[in-house]
């Protein structure tokens, strides 16, 4: 099944000049897996910084932490 999106001209323009030689559908996919991926990363980021893993394996909030 083909859909349209619709967008500004604008947006569209920059969409094209970074997909390149790529097809609409490979193009997008790979835009929302990289975003996908990113959100990820930053999450793990975050929980990186706000818990310990101790020598026991066992996880642990970090004190500072407590205030989120």
């Amino acid at each position: 099944m083909v859909t349209t999106i619709s967008v500004r001209e604008d947006v569209k323009k920059l969409l094209e000049d970074v997909k390149g030689d790529k097809d609409w559908n490979t193009f997008l996919k790979e835009l929302a897996e990289e975003y996908i991926a990113m959100k990820r990363e930053k999450v793990r980021s975050k929980l990186k910084e706000l818990l310990i893993i101790d020598d026991t394996e066992e996880l642990r909030v970090k004190t500072w932490a407590r205030e989120y």
